[in-house]
């Protein structure tokens, strides 16, 4: 039997009323805004399930775009979010999707971003309760990662050794390992390599992973 603890069942410290609807859309939104790296200047959220019908009362949509924002799961301004992200120049929309699909989560959000340099990122999250949250999709590409750890999420080719490249540099830094798991389209194609970690990875390290021909690129996130 899975322990749970009351933490998992109070959720965490947020503006509420939900640790699903609210906390859990926050912490979605806040993870995509660390992916890309940069100022947001579109997003459209799709909403799928309960997110879809109950947005609006439970404050789903608020705590997304405030997620967006930068803002975590007990901020104050969640509740102002849309004037905030007017302010910002943020244009941002929701979407309901027309789906009873058994095999999507019924607190699912995707969300096609923008950022003011022109990059563009897509992020399927889940709300799972009591503010926890997995991220599922990220460019189409099935994958795992909660952001309950300093992450970093490389890009690559699907190629021998990139892998070891990797933990190779990670290693000389000093950085220790809590998870890495491996997502890829095809064999060959393009992988996503989704490292976890106890202590945050320095932009230095990032560089020196970059320096592999087969990276695409590299998203760090810091707890």
């Amino acid at each position: 039997m899975a322990f749970i603890s009351v933490f998992d069942v109070i959720g965490p410290n947020m503006v509420g009323p939900s640790s699903s609807h609210t906390a859990g859309a926050a912490s979605i939104a806040l993870l995509t805004k660390k992916m890309i790296g940069e100022k947001v200047r579109r997003i459209k959220f799709t909403l799928y399930g309960s997110f879809a019908k109950t947005y609006k009362g439970h404050g789903t949509d608020r705590a997304l775009v405030g997620g967006i924002l930068g803002f975590e799961t007990d901020d104050e301004r969640i509740r102002d979010s849309f004037e905030l992200a007017e302010a910002a120049g943020l244009d941002f929309s929701f979407e309901c999707a027309d789906t009873d699909d058994d095999d999507i989560h019924p607190n699912t959000v995707d969300m096609e971003v923008e950022g003011f340099s022109g990059r563009k990122l897509f992020v399927r999250g889940e709300s799972l309760g009591g503010g926890k949250v997995m991220l599922t999709r990220i460019n189409g590409v099935k994958v795992a990662f909660t952001g309950e750890f300093h992450a970093l999420i490389v890009i690559q080719r699907d190629y021998p050794g990139v892998v070891a490249s990797i933990t190779t540099v990670l290693s000389s830094y000093g950085v220790n390992i809590a998870y890495l798991r491996v997502f890829r389209e095809e064999k060959g194609g393009l992988a996503y390599t989704i490292v976890e970690s106890d202590e945050a990875i320095s932009e230095v390290a990032v560089e020196e992973i970059k320096k592999n021909t087969a990276i695409e690129d590299i998203m760090l996130v810091k707890r």
